[in-house]
């Protein structure tokens, strides 16, 4: 199952009673404030849920699957990185098989 979010807004809106339209904005804000952050090359850290931050790629050579004879480079790129906090990293580890949690769901 996906969240969405307009799943999100729905059951934002539903627990505090705010209308969808002022989650939706706040939501939407918040989306923007960070995407706005990490293209400024800022580390975005959120306590309790992780920390987004910017890394660079260094260039390397793949290769084209249905031509493996061919190298391809691969320049140099600047990715986002997400590092989960402690609380979601333990929550998310009891999916695990070994741990006890639904494994494979």
């Amino acid at each position: 199952m996906t969240l969405t979010k307009r799943e999100l807004v729905t059951r934002i809106s539903s627990e505090t009673r705010l209308s969808q339209k002022q989650v939706l904005e706040v939501v939407q804000k918040t989306l923007d404030y960070i995407a706005e952050a990490l293209a400024r090359n800022n580390k975005v850290e959120l306590r309790k849920f992780g920390v987004f931050e910017v890394k660079i790629r260094k260039p390397r050579i793949g290769r084209n699957p249905n031509a493996p004879e061919k190298d391809v480079p691969i320049p140099e790129r600047a990715v986002v990185k997400f590092k989960p906090g402690k609380e979601m990293r333990e929550a998310v580890a009891k999916l695990s098989p070994g741990a006890g949690g639904p494994a494979g769901t």
